[in-house]
């Protein structure tokens, strides 16, 4: 589930193993790209954390950021 923090849409994904985490993060980064709106992220081990925000409109939540996290969630986790 997505939670606004701080400015940013933020969650936190977790997957079986590294393996499965980072096959995640090359279906994200496609769909990022195809958006143009590139995710700020972490992976560790299992673990994948995402943070989404607009910078060109002040580090904020727009729609951009929501279109995207819809995008993601379309992915799995």
């Amino acid at each position: 589930m997505w939670k606004k923090e701080n400015n940013c849409l933020h969650r936190l994904f977790e997957f079986k193993d590294f393996a499965e985490a980072f096959a995640f993060m090359v279906r994200v980064a496609m769909i990022a790209e195809s958006h143009n709106h590139h995710p700020k992220w972490t992976n560790e081990w299992n673990k994948v954390e995402i943070w989404l925000s607009t910078h060109d409109q002040g580090n904020i939540v727009t729609e951009k950021d929501k279109s995207l996290a819809e995008a993601i969630d379309k992915v799995g986790g």
